[in-house]
């Protein structure tokens, strides 16, 4: 155990914990992780050859304490923030007016402290805090602890002693609800981000979970045609953000679940990855000269949220030539009016597109899903 002094705070029936940790005990205690997802060196970690004589990061070592996984909340790291921190640190530490960081992080540990109050004393006392190496995990201020570890593992010991606020009590659910509470307006927290918290994490939801799933497999299958242009977190070189994406195919499925039922529902959920990778590499081949034209709007936000609000549309017509609605040949079968009516040239970003755009981004995605239905009937 590590035993520091504390003092006990109690808020609406919750109880937590105001202390300070060392940069020892931020070393030994603190895990370190973000939210998992396929990424490149532009989704959170900056290029390897950047270099920074300034801030002496290592980042080699610096990057194995960092660890992904899909139960964590955090965004991915971003270097700057930590180079710029590890260099303010240092010049508070030469200049000695200022403090490097008056602001407490908050920490959350799913093991239970022991807390033993001090004579006469109800909220102030000593605080036990398990001795094991990922015990505490950083809900707020996990850049600026991050740029301590780097310090203190490059041999400089700045003596800081940093204010945290513990919680020991919180379930999954309310430490990634206080996670958005506390990013969503102040760091302005990406919808996209949120919505993958929201079906993981924050409120349980099978259809917001399947919608991430969805997206992310459309964004990161070597086959599909959206292989990399989607901003799966709000973050990467993508061109479509997720968030838009995410409430369409929700909106689908949840029309699905109150027209079909629960078989539908259940026979859609099991095959939804497979009707969408199907489905986008069908609109590919349907499109073909537009799709992969750079004059073209077909891959923007508007354009693929039509898409996905006419899949009811495209299932039921390949239903309806009595084929599989999740099969690659059906689902081509069934869109090819969009070939013969719409064409290519629907989508040139100077032409059609741009005379359609009077009535803004919602009236474009009105207007072009009136045309796909009207066409696939």
């Amino acid at each position: 155990m590590i035993t520091v002094p504390a003092r006990r705070v109690k808020q609406f029936g919750v109880e937590f914990y105001q202390a300070g940790l060392s940069a020892k005990d931020i070393d030994r205690l603190v895990k370190f992780e973000v939210l998992g997802y396929a990424g490149g060196p532009e989704n959170g970690k900056l290029a390897k050859g950047r270099k920074t004589s300034r801030a002496r990061v290592n980042w080699d070592m610096l990057e194995r304490r960092i660890s992904e996984s899909e139960s964590a909340y955090q965004r991915p790291v971003i270097r700057r923030k930590i180079d710029e921190l590890a260099q303010y640190y240092r010049e508070c530490k030469d200049a000695g007016t200022l403090p490097a960081i008056p602001g407490a992080v908050i920490i959350t540990s799913e093991k239970r402290f022991t807390f033993t109050s001090v004579a006469g004393q109800h909220d102030l006392g000593l605080l036990q805090i398990p001795e094991e190496h990922g015990v505490l995990r950083v809900l707020d201020g996990q850049h600026r602890l991050l740029a301590l570890h780097a310090l203190s593992q490059s041999g400089e010991n700045l003596g800081l002693e940093v204010p945290a606020v513990l919680f020991d009590s919180l379930d999954a659910r309310q430490i990634v609800e206080l996670f958005v509470t506390i990013n969503a307006k102040h760091t302005r927290l990406n919808p996209s981000h949120i919505i993958s918290l929201a079906g993981r994490k924050l409120y349980p939801d099978p259809n917001q979970a399947l919608a991430h799933d969805v997206i992310r497999s459309l964004n990161e299958d070597d086959t599909s045609p959206l292989h990399g242009e989607i901003k799966m977190l709000g973050t990467g070189r993508g061109r479509v953000s997720q968030a838009p994406l995410a409430e369409e195919i929700v909106d689908f499925l949840e029309a699905v679940e109150k027209i079909g039922g629960n078989v539908r529902i259940n026979e859609v959920r099991q095959g939804a990855k497979r009707f969408f990778l199907n489905y986008v590499k069908a609109l590919a081949n349907t499109f073909p000269s537009a799709w992969a034209g750079r004059k073209y709007s077909i891959k923007t936000g508007a354009a693929l949220r039509a898409f996905i609000r006419v899949a009811p549309d495209v299932m039921a017509r390949a239903r309806e030539i009595k084929r599989d609605p999740f099969d690659a040949a059906a689902i081509r079968e069934a869109i090819r009016p969009w070939g013969e009516r719409l064409r290519d040239r629907r989508f040139e970003t100077e032409g059609e597109w741009k005379l359609k755009l009077a009535g803004g981004t919602r009236g474009t995605v009105d207007v072009l899903t009136r045309e796909l239905r009207d066409a696939i009937r």
